[in-house]
């Protein structure tokens, strides 16, 4: 069952989180600075939302929405940045059924794409994604990095 993440149930799902986080090889985890972020998420957010996935009264995975805009294509699109399903509970559909959740919460507000990346070897992944018929990218992904000072 998957559910909206509010104050009733984000600290269920910070745990999640840090694994989505020790996953992707994140320093620094701040447990606080998380409940912190991910509580600015929400159904009636205009930022976007935080989804879990509950089985047998267990939150075992996790979605994030955000809303962005693509000016080449002028448009308000979704980025799923966060998708993560416990190692235990995955192979079961459940990261495919919060695609098409999100997929289903984007349109609702206004978006006209989904979309997210993924690391290059992440292959497991890779093949929820193709098996969806999403389209991979042939955009080139950087970060860069802002100093405060």
């Amino acid at each position: 069952m998957i559910e909206p993440i509010n104050e009733n149930n984000l600290d269920e799902v910070l745990p999640l989180i840090r694994k989505y986080q020790e996953f992707y090889e994140v320093n620094n985890i701040d447990d606080d600075k998380n409940k912190e972020f991910f509580s600015q998420f929400g159904i009636s957010s205009d930022k976007g939302c935080l989804f879990g996935y509950r089985t047998k009264g267990k939150l075992v995975a996790f979605a994030t929405v955000y809303f962005s805009y693509a000016s080449s294509i002028i448009s308000k699109v979704a980025v799923m940045n966060d998708l993560y399903t416990s190692e235990e509970y995955r192979k079961q559909g459940i990261a495919t059924e919060l695609i098409k959740h999100c997929e289903k919460y984007a349109k609702t507000n206004g978006a006209v794409r989904l979309q997210w990346v993924t690391a290059a070897s992440n292959e497991a992944a890779q093949s929820i994604y193709k098996a969806l018929g999403a389209k991979q990218s042939s955009w080139e992904f950087y970060t860069y990095a802002i100093t405060r000072g």
